[in-house]
């Protein structure tokens, strides 16, 4: 009965904040590593980001491409049975001919070229903010499975102390037997947990590694809590942020833009394209027994080339039109699907975010205080001989699972404060001062 005392004041220690269960954890050889620290290992690490990245830069160089003049085209005609003309035998002939766009045309075609440049960067911001909020998902996760195995692993040895407790009482005859079972049940099923936690705990930090592009043997050090920030905003405010941050819509207002320069290209598809180009003969030396030769005879051709293509069936030139017109309304159309899509989930995850706020307060400040004083009278209760053991046993298992609970809630938190910073495009917890320029 003397360690009753000591017991409470352990558990007491143990039990109130978080904070103090992960102060007495075991030390690693790693240095623990830093939200921070992962993201930006993943940025320039993870393989997705950096394909999503070589993807931009191909996109910046097709605009060069889209913008050039065709290449020259040259034809070389030899004759293995000269045609004779009334300069000469004629051997050879040679052309060089330059297509030239319609003026104006080149210029959509950069205008679409510069659409598709800001989808690529637009899609490389989606994959980069993907990745980043799975690694902040795995990093809170493993947070999350890091503290409860340090509570568990505390409570399994406060549960071995209750144990022998109980087994002294069973021998004075101050409890029954069923009381020290169910001390016995509650300690392996806490072991239980502690393996289970062990097998979660490497399988988010493969998981992690995975992200960060790291073999899964190396060292991964301790994860570094996370306060619990507030957000800065409103959800008025949210709505807005989305609608101007996230990539999604603004993939859809880049898709928007390129179809209305293609609905533009489609006009100058209608119009002709012009070629201009140089043609050259090799001319041979004359029948020398021709009476009369002309003065010019044995002189090579030069000759100036202009041409154009016409755009003579309408039925195509039409549909093309149309096709574009149908291509923009539909880009238009999910944009602003996308919108509202966006609105619903900022206001799914402001519900869920809030939730996991209350829940954080009233294990907290409400729950684990009280479930700590009814800890502290189940054991004077004991001691007097007015409780039972079992009583005093079940309010500290009590205080294990309040424990678990607001580890939980204080994850949750920070995953669900991760979806939603994803979909607004920045962080909420500090509000950012618009400049008045």
């Amino acid at each position: 009965m003397k360690k009753l005392p000591y017991l409470i004041c352990m558990i007491l220690l143990f039990s109130i904040s978080p904070k103090a269960a992960r102060a007495t954890g075991d030390s690693s050889a790693v240095p623990p590593d830093t939200l921070p620290e992962l993201i930006a290992q993943a940025y320039e690490n993870n393989p997705s980001i950096r394909a999503a990245r070589e993807e931009w830069r191909a996109a910046v160089e097709k605009y060069r491409v889209a913008t050039a003049y065709p290449d020259p085209l040259l034809m070389i005609t030899y004759f293995p049975e000269p045609i004779e003309t009334r300069l000469g035998p004629q051997d050879w002939n040679a052309s060089l001919s330059q297509m030239i766009p319609f003026p104006g045309k080149l210029g959509k075609a950069g205008e679409i070229a510069q659409a598709d440049i800001r989808m690529a960067k637009v899609n490389m911001d989606m994959v980069v903010r993907d990745v980043l909020l799975s690694v902040r998902e795995s990093y809170h996760e493993l947070l999350y499975i890091q503290q409860a195995r340090e509570i568990a692993e505390k409570n399994a040895g406060l549960l071995e102390e209750l144990r022998k407790i109980g087994e002294a009482a069973y021998a004075q005859d101050r409890t029954v037997f069923t009381d020290v079972v169910k001390a016995q049940a509650q300690t392996g099923q806490i072991r239980y947990d502690i393996l289970l936690l062990e097998e979660l705990e490497q399988t988010e930090k493969t998981r992690l590694k995975g992200l960060l592009n790291r073999p899964t043997d190396s060292p991964l050090g301790k994860i570094s809590p996370i306060p619990v920030l507030p957000i800065v905003y409103k959800i008025e405010e949210l709505y807005r942020l989305a609608e101007v941050n996230q990539d999604e819509i603004r993939m859809a207002g880049a898709r928007v833009e390129k179809t209305e320069a293609m609905m533009d290209m489609a006009v100058y598809q209608n119009l002709p394209d012009f070629r201009l180009g140089i043609f050259y003969a090799g001319i041979g030396e004359p029948d020398a027994t021709s009476a009369m030769p002309s003065p010019d005879a044995g002189d090579d051709a030069v000759g100036i080339q202009f041409g154009f293509n016409i755009p003579l069936w309408f039925g195509k030139n039409s549909s093309q039109r149309a096709q574009a017109r149908a291509e923009s309304e539909k880009a238009k159309a999910m944009k602003e699907g996308q919108i509202n899509m966006a609105r619903t989930q900022v206001h799914t995850l402001w519900f869920k975010l809030q939730n996991a706020k209350r829940l954080i307060t009233l294990y907290r400040e409400e729950m684990l205080p009280q479930s700590m004083q009814a800890v502290h009278t189940a054991e004077t209760w004991f001691r007097e001989g007015q409780g039972s053991f079992s009583d005093f046993a079940e309010t500290q298992a009590a205080v294990y699972n309040f424990q678990l609970s607001l580890a939980r809630a204080s994850a949750d938190y920070g995953k669900i404060l991760a979806k939603l910073e994803r979909i607004c495009g920045q962080s909420l917890t500090v509000k950012e001062v618009m400049s008045d320029e």
